[in-house]
């Protein structure tokens, strides 16, 4: 049987979710020892962790999920199977598959029936012969609105009553939503994105820029995921270009794009591997996130 610690009261502040919100995070088989607080470069277990929920307009919800990979340096990637999977329903759920180091936060949604009722949805992932999983279930203290979102990302405790208002970033991609690219080679890859202008650029000081790799870091630091650390624009709008699914690496030039008055985001990607990709490109107004992807077909070095 699965155990949790579900019954505390969900934490309001940004940091503390960071130490607590594995509640719903559940190790199979494995007890906890002195060495898990130790830096580890690589051939480390992803922890798979439930954020929470929010409501969507129709009366269906949408489960909020992220992870713990517990390597400062190693990306591994997981197939969706065995050993990546969702259940009950499809195993697929649009989870990723490559893993960035360390803490990400809200990754990605998985939108369940208005009659979900008291249901369980479970994120299991397997790496390096340990199970983990993450508990999905709607619980009152669990739910998101735009202030929860805005003191989980920013530690920000109250939220205006405009801020409270704000309505998520539009994006879209410029172009077709599959395309072809050889390993090595530079692909320009762009989005166009908007906003309410809430919040707007940000003044906090807890905003900072995003570092390439969350390894890169100090030793201690557990908030490090790929797009929280905001990029303040005048726009108060970014985005950033993840590596969301497919093998081998994926570089980025920038990864992370102040988005300005033009409403468009470019990048340049290389693979360093045949195969077929996933990437997905983020906007971020600092309380809520969008996501798009694109897909990329990458052929061997030269047979293009």
């Amino acid at each position: 049987m699965l155990k949790t610690t579900a019954s505390r009261r969900r934490p309001r502040v940004g940091l503390v979710l960071a130490l607590g919100c594995l509640g719903l995070a559940v190790g199979i088989g494995h007890p906890a020892t002195a060495d898990a607080q130790a830096r580890h470069d690589r051939n480390q277990n992803i922890q798979p962790v439930y954020e929470g929920w929010e409501r969507n307009p129709d009366g269906s919800y949408n489960m909020l999920f992220g992870y713990l990979n517990r390597n400062w340096v190693e990306e591994p990637e997981i197939p969706v199977g065995e050993d990546n999977s969702f259940a009950p329903g499809p195993a697929d759920r649009g989870q990723p598959t490559h893993f960035y180091p360390r803490r990400q936060l809200y990754v990605f949604k998985v939108r369940v029936p208005a009659d979900w009722g008291d249901q369980r949805l479970v994120w299991t992932v397997t790496r390096g012969g340990r199970t983990d999983q993450a508990v999905g279930k709607l619980l009152p203290f669990y739910e998101h609105d735009a202030g929860v979102y805005l003191a989980q990302r920013v530690s920000r405790l109250r939220a205006t009553p405009e801020e409270r208002r704000s309505q998520a970033p539009s994006i879209a991609l410029v172009g077709p939503d599959t395309v072809a690219a050889s390993v090595g080679e530079p692909l320009t890859l762009a989005v166009t994105a908007s906003d309410d202008g809430v919040p707007g650029p940000s003044r906090s000081r807890f905003a900072r820029p995003i570092t390439e790799r969350p390894a890169k870091t100090p030793d201690g630091a557990l908030r490090q995921d790929m797009v929280s650390g905001y990029v303040a624009t005048a726009t108060g709008l970014a985005v950033t270009w993840l590596h969301y699914r497919g093998p081998g690496m994926v570089t980025f030039d920038p990864m992370h794009v102040p988005l300005e008055q033009s409403g468009r985001a470019s990048t340049t990607a290389r693979f360093s591997e045949p195969g077929t990709y996933v990437i997905r490109a983020v906007a971020n107004d600092q309380i809520f996130t969008t996501p798009v992807n694109v897909t990329v077909t990458v052929a061997a070095e030269g047979s293009q």
